[in-house]
């Protein structure tokens, strides 16, 4: 009763309610514009977030996160060019269905949709989070540290065929966090002397260097640069589903909602992998398979069930344990940091209104995203036909006066200029993003927990294969980078083996 009476307090706040329909406004703008993803979208907003109150800031930007699921359907459906990688299964049917004239309906089908997955995945969100925090209680701090490394083992296994390139950009993040003064002694570290490195780096701007510059980088080394944008999105009136089509699509929305369940609590899957899991399991149990890839309402709606699911369901680990599983979710915990708030089991009985306020919040930011979508379309499709080189000068713009506006420090935006072109190159090279991300942000997590455990016994490492829980995380670690090396190695072989053969 105590949680709900924080939700509802927070739901008739004016601040988090204008917080709320903002982020969700910016996020279906943001998620519109092609190149512009969730992560960058909350990026841009969190230099703004420091003079906001805790809560107001936290709802900000999980609303944007929402916004941006359903933003990204609009030009997948218009213009055959998903606005986030989520969007992309919708992608499919979506353009088909505009292509028959039906394009209203394919957006009314993933606003809907999207409302149903994000109502349904807060439910699991407000259930399933307390309780795995109370269980987190029970750690230690070498069960803190052996959970940072398991965390960023699992972020770089999922890297494709690039598992040590992974791991590479975990290090790598880790290496930048240790920048500045020691957690357990003072000493300070890696400054070269200059006073402007005592405090650290701060993540904020490695974040919006890695996300946003180097996507701008990216855009304009593009052939069609100059093209601008698409120069014709389509005329489309949003058109509602009937509560007889949605009961008709009621397997293909069950679908999306438990893979969509499953996928978001998994760190690292996320709602690209949901989408197109849901999509092809809803073509395996249709009535009708062969309308998929013709204009199916299922593939519309089981896709952008499932990518909406996950924008609830993947805060759960980052809430219950402080480890993110997303770009998304690392620029959430970020948010929180900023404001002295450590995700993880003491939030919940320490600050439990920012807890249950952001319950509270992402509710609402859900009706939100229903009622917004209807209005939003026009303006929507206006900024898709914009030249991209005048786009992204504005969010260019955008991202220094954030930066700037923080500490008023020049030394911060080449600071951002230097992540940005760091991005750049791992872009160009094939790294992974995400295991940066994350081993810069759980960097202080696993070196003062480290530290702690030594500290304990007088420098003895038994202490991470003493204590149960550490060994059985790092004993997951192990198995999981084990695993994922047999993978690679095999995907090596493959093409030996079929050479060998060819050269005999």
């Amino acid at each position: 009763m105590e949680g709900l009476s924080y939700a509802w307090h927070a739901v008739s706040s004016m601040p988090v309610l204008a917080a709320a329909c903002g982020g969700v406004l910016w996020g279906i703008l943001g998620g519109a514009l092609p190149g512009v993803s969730p992560s960058i979208a909350m990026a841009l907003l969190l230099p703004f977030t420091y003079s906001l109150p805790p809560l107001v800031a936290v709802v900000l930007l999980a609303s944007v996160y929402v916004g941006a699921e359903y933003g990204g359907s609009i030009p997948a459906i218009l213009i055959r060019t998903p606005g986030t990688n989520s969007a992309a299964a919708t992608t499919i049917d979506g353009y088909a269905m505009h292509l028959q004239g039906r394009g209203g309906e394919a957006l009314g089908l993933s606003l809907v949709g999207g409302t149903i997955g994000g109502l349904f995945g807060l439910i699991l969100l407000t259930t399933l989070t307390e309780s795995l925090a109370n269980l987190a209680l029970l750690f230690t701090p070498p069960a803190y540290f052996a959970m940072g490394i398991l965390g960023i083992s699992v972020i770089a296994s999922l890297s494709e065929g690039a598992l040590l390139k992974g791991l590479i950009a975990g290090v790598l993040g880790m290496m930048i966090a240790t920048v500045g003064t020691d957690p357990i002694s003072g000493v300070s570290r890696f400054t070269f002397g200059d006073p402007n490195l005592l405090e650290g780096i701060h993540f904020i701007l490695i974040m919006l260097g890695i996300f946003a510059l180097s996507e701008l980088m990216v855009q304009a080394g593009e052939s069609r640069w100059r093209e601008g944008a698409v120069s014709e999105a389509g005329k489309a009136t949003l058109k509602l589903p009937s509560l007889k089509t949605l009961w008709r699509l009621r397997r293909a929305q069950g679908i999306g909602c438990a893979l969509g369940a499953v996928e978001g609590a998994i760190p690292g899957a996320g709602g690209s992998v949901a989408a197109f899991l849901s999509y092809n399991e809803a073509r395996r149990w249709s009535k009708e398979p062969e309308k998929f890839g013709h204009g199916s309402e299922e593939g519309v709606i089981a896709p952008e069930t499932a990518n909406n699911v996950v924008s609830a369901t993947a805060l759960v680990p980052t809430l219950s344990f402080g480890i993110p599983g997303s770009n998304s979710t690392a620029i959430l915990l970020g948010g929180f940091l900023i404001h002295g708030l450590q995700p993880g089991p003491l939030l919940f009985t320490s600050n439990p209104e920012i807890v249950y306020g952001l319950f509270g919040g992402l509710f609402t930011a859900n009706l939100l995203m229903f009622l917004l979508g209807m209005v939003i379309l026009g303006p929507c499709i206006w900024l898709v036909k914009r030249p991209k080189p005048y786009l992204m000068a504005a969010i260019f713009g955008l991202v220094v006066s954030g930066v700037y506006s923080i500490d008023h420090s020049l030394f911060d935006l080449w600071i951002v200029l230097a992540a940005g072109i760091v991005g750049y190159v791992m872009r160009v090279l094939g790294f992974p993003h995400l295991p940066l991300i994350l081993g810069l942000v759980l960097g202080y997590m696993i070196e003062s927990n480290y530290r702690r455990a030594l500290l304990m016994t007088n420098g003895d490492h038994i202490v991470f294969l003493q204590d149960n829980v550490s060994l059985g995380l790092l004993t997951c670690a192990a198995l999981v980078i084990g695993v994922s090396a047999v993978r690679e190695i095999r995907r090596w072989r493959k093409p030996l083996v079929i050479a060998l053969p060819q050269a005999q």
